[in-house]
C-alpha cells in the first residue's frame, strides 16, 4: 500500500504501529481476505458524455423493476405501499438538509422531524424513548447489544439462531474485536428453543430474539423476557418490518428492554438494498446508555416551543473514550421518509395494511400446502406474512422457471441455513393482489420439474 500521501514520518508510523502491537502497515489489513486486498482499479478508457450516457442507459435497462414482475421476496427488505404524496413532500425545499445536522438547533425543522420519528417509534414499539435513527437494521441491533453490555457490565450475549443471519454476521465481527462471548440458541420447529436456555449460559447480558424471526415465526417474547430477566439480563427484540405491529402486540408490552431493527418497510423504497434506516428504542431508565442522537422538546427564552439535541453521546460531541458509539449517526432523509409515511398511513391505515398482509399470506400458505410436492415447513408455528415452504423439487430449478414467468418466488433458505436445501422463504405484503396469488398457485401446480 502506498504511503506517499501520509504526513507522518517513518519514525512516527513505527511508533504508532508498535503501540497497537503491529510491525507494518500490512499487518493492519490481515483481517481482510487476501482476495480482497487488490486495490488496483480496473477502469476502461474514458468515454465522452454521449458515450457514457448510452453506456449507463444500457446498464440500467438490465434492471427489472417490481412493477414488471411479481415478488415474494422479503427477509429484511419489504415491498409495501408508499402513498404518492410522500415523494412530493420529501422533495420540498423546506426538507433540504445536510447529511448530518451539526449545530442542529439552527434547523428547527430537522429536529422536529427527528422528534416526530422518535415519537412514532415509541408508539409503535411500546417503549419510552427512541433515538434519531441508525444506519440500518444490522448496526442498530449491534448497538443494542453494546448498550446491554454497558448496562449490565457483562460480556456474554445469547443470540437466537433465528436472528437475521446478516445481523448475526455483523454481531460476530464486533464480538471478535471486543472479546465478547456470543452463544447461539438453537431453533426447534422454526422458533427459538426456550428449553435450551437453561443450559446455555450463566449471567447473560442479554438475549437477542427477532420478532417475527428470520424464518417468519412469531416468537413468544413474554416467555423469553421472563427467562432472561430471571438471570438479571435484558431482552433485546430485533425487528425487520415494523408493519407487523399493526397486528402483533408491541414488544414493550411483552417485556422487551430494547427494541432495534430496520424501518425500510415504512415508506422507504427497496432501492437495490439501501440506503435504509435503523431504529432503536428502549426504557427511559437506560437513556444515558443510548447511542447516537436524541432530539428533545423544550422552551426557548420567549417561552416558545423549541427542539434541541440532548444527551449527545457521539464521539463528535464528547471525548471518544466516553462515547456510547463511535460510528453511530442518524439517517436523516430516510428517517424523514418513515416519519411522513407514519403520518400519511396513520394508525388505522397501518392496522388495515397489516391485516391485509396477514390474511393474504395465510391464504397463500394454505393453498400451497395443498399442492403435491409442497408443504409448510413449520405448519404449527404462527407467522405473520412470511413463511417457509418445503418442496420435493429442486429449488434453483423452481425459481428459474417461475422467474421466466415473471415471478420472484422467494429466498432459498439454504443461503443462510445449510441443510435446508429444499426450503423457500416466501413473503406476502398488501402489494401482492389476490389474482396475483392465484396465478402463483396455478404456476406451482403446473411446474414441470
Amino acid at each position: 500500500m502506498s504511503i506517499n500521501y501520509l504526513a507522518h514520518t517513518a519514525e512516527e508510523r513505527s511508533a504508532m504501529l508498535g503501540a497497537i502491537g503491529m510491525q507494518s502497515m500490512a499487518d493492519i489489513f490481515k483481517v481482510i481476505p487476501a482476495s480482497l486486498q487488490d486495490f488496483t482499479l480496473q477502469l476502461p478508457e474514458g468515454l465522452s458524455e454521449l458515450e457514457l450516457t448510452q453506456e449507463l442507459q444500457l446498464l440500467s435497462s438490465r434492471n427489472r423493476p417490481l412493477t414488471e414482475q411479481s415478488s415474494f421476496l422479503g427477509a429484511g427488505a419489504y415491498h409495501h405501499f408508499v402513498p404518492a404524496a410522500l415523494d412530493l413532500l420529501i422533495t420540498r425545499s423546506e426538507f433540504l438538509t445536510a447529511y448530518t445536522p451539526y449545530q442542529a438547533e439552527i434547523s428547527q425543522g430537522t429536529l422536529q422531524a427527528i422528534y416526530e420519528f422518535q415519537s412514532s417509534l415509541c408508539t409503535l414499539t411500546g417503549m419510552e424513548i427512541a433515538n434519531a435513527s441508525n444506519y440500518e437494521g444490522a448496526t442498530s441491533v449491534v448497538e443494542a447489544m453494546l448498550m446491554a453490555l454497558r448496562i449490565t457490565g457483562r460480556k456474554q450475549v445469547l443470540v437466537s439462531s433465528l436472528l437475521h443471519p446478516e445481523y448475526r454476521e455483523v454481531m460476530e465481527t464486533y464480538a471478535q474485536a471486543l472479546d465478547l462471548q456470543l452463544t447461539f440458541v438453537d431453533a426447534v420447529d422454526g422458533l427459538t428453543d426456550v428449553s435450551s436456555l437453561g443450559q446455555a449460559t450463566h449471567e447473560p447480558a442479554a438475549l437477542i430474539v427477532q420478532y417475527p424471526n428470520a424464518l417468519g415465526g412469531i416468537e413468544d417474547l413474554q416467555t423469553h423476557a421472563d427467562w432472561v430477566h430471571a438471570q438479571d439480563g435484558l431482552l433485546i427484540t430485533a425487528m425487520t418490518d415494523p408493519v407487523v405491529l399493526g397486528v402483533l402486540e408491541a414488544p414493550g408490552q411483552l417485556g422487551a428492554d430494547i427494541v432495534a431493527g430496520e424501518a425500510q418497510a415504512c415508506g422507504n423504497a427497496l432501492s437495490f438494498g439501501g440506503p435504509y434506516v435503523g431504529f432503536l428504542s428502549t426504557r427511559e431508565k437506560y437513556i444515558r446508555q443510548m447511542p447516537g442522537r436524541l432530539s428533545g422538546l423544550t422552551r426557548d427564552e420567549a417561552g416558545e416551543r423549541a427542539f434541541s439535541l440532548v444527551l449527545q453521546t457521539r464521539e463528535q460531541h464528547i471525548r471518544r473514550e466516553r462515547a456510547t458509539s463511535n460510528i453511530c449517526t442518524n439517517q436523516g432523509l430516510n428517517a424523514l421518509i418513515a416519519t411522513i409515511w407514519f403520518s400519511l398511513v396513520g394508525q388505522q391505515g397501518l392496522q388495515e395494511m397489516a391485516h391485509i398482509c396477514l390474511q393474504r399470506a395465510h391464504y397463500l400458505a394454505a393453498q400451497i400446502a395443498d399442492i403435491s410436492g409442497f408443504e409448510l415447513a413449520y405448519p404449527d408455528t404462527p407467522f405473520f406474512h412470511e413463511f417457509v415452504v418445503k418442496t420435493t423439487h429442486s429449488v434453483p430449478a423452481l425459481m428459474a422457471w417461475l422467474e421466466a414467468q415473471g415471478y420472484l418466488a422467494g429466498l432459498p433458505v439454504s443461503k443462510w441455513y445449510p441443510g435446508l436445501d429444499h426450503h423457500l422463504l416466501v413473503a406476502v405484503t398488501e402489494m401482492n393482489t389476490v389474482p396475483e396469488l392465484d396465478r402463483f398457485i396455478a404456476l406451482l401446480r403446473q411446474f414441470p420439474g
